[in-house]
């Protein structure tokens, strides 16, 4: 047991070190704070112009429900960055096993006493806290901004949407990972990567068109629908084991697909 987490902290270690001395993990850590910026800047302008639209309105003796304007905020601002986040997460998750197989190590990986599943824990985790540092600097926005609010905002509201992101991140990763192991090629792997989320990610488009028991079941599967229960503040058991299904899939899947490269070099 000792050996098998000596091994995991290794493999974990190791993919961490490697996305913080990487110019190119941190030119897209750079791009994605300067969109996220934008976007944050766009959002509350939006929301601070709706908010006195609803006031004028109001003013005039029109009869209107009552707005949240914080939690619309935060629903919105989380919205737009998961959207973002489907962009960058497979240029992270491209280099996971494809590198690997570029530089030829993967078969050393491979044939090593690792367990397959340590490694692909290991490297998921890695690059899960690298997307998770980078996305400290939004729980900063979000603080200045809502800091004068009266009343205050919820915590557990504000801490459930970035745990719904945090969850989408390491789904998606986990699929990255998958396809990353499949190919050398980088590039390969974040377009295909990025077709798969995608599809995922309007999948209930298609769902609701459909309807019936099979547009249910693929409704099941949107990460849309599941990470926009996240950041509404509702706590759906089955958006959580949803997520965690993508999560554990990928790693199986990833696992396996090395197994059977370990297989054909014995």
């Amino acid at each position: 047991m000792n050996t098998i987490a000596y091994n995991f902290l290794a493999i974990y270690r190791r993919e961490l070190q490697s996305y913080f001395a990487s110019p190119l993990a941190y030119a897209i850590a750079a791009i994605f704070w300067l969109l996220a910026g934008i976007l944050f800047t766009a959002t509350l302008d939006g929301i601070i112009q709706q908010t006195a639209a609803y006031d004028l309105q109001a003013q005039s003796g029109f009869q209107l429900p009552p707005v949240d304007a914080p939690y619309e905020f935060i629903r919105a601002f989380l919205g737009v960055m998961g959207s973002l986040s489907l962009f960058v997460l497979p240029l992270l998750s491209m280099g996971l096993y494809a590198e690997e197989r570029k530089r030829g190590t993967l078969e050393l990986l491979a044939t090593s006493p690792i367990t397959n599943w340590a490694v692909a824990v290991g490297k998921l985790l890695g690059v899960l806290t690298f997307f998770i540092t980078m996305s400290l600097p939004l729980l900063l926005y979000e603080a200045i901004a809502l800091s004068s609010v009266n009343p205050p905002v919820q915590f557990s509201v504000l801490l459930l949407g970035h745990v719904g992101l945090i969850l989408l991140a390491a789904a998606v990763l986990s699929l990255g990972m998958f396809i990353s192991s499949l190919t050398e090629s980088t590039i390969l792997a974040a377009i295909f990567t990025f077709a798969l989320v995608l599809s995922l990610w309007i999948i209930d488009v298609a769902a609701k068109s459909l309807g019936g028991a099979f547009g249910d079941a693929l409704l099941h599967l949107s990460l849309l629908k599941h990470y926009t229960n996240l950041i509404q503040g509702i706590v759906d058991t089955s958006s959580l084991v949803l997520f965690f299904s993508y999560i554990l899939l990928g790693v199986f899947l990833t696992a396996q697909s090395i197994d059977a490269l370990r297989f054909q070099r014995s």
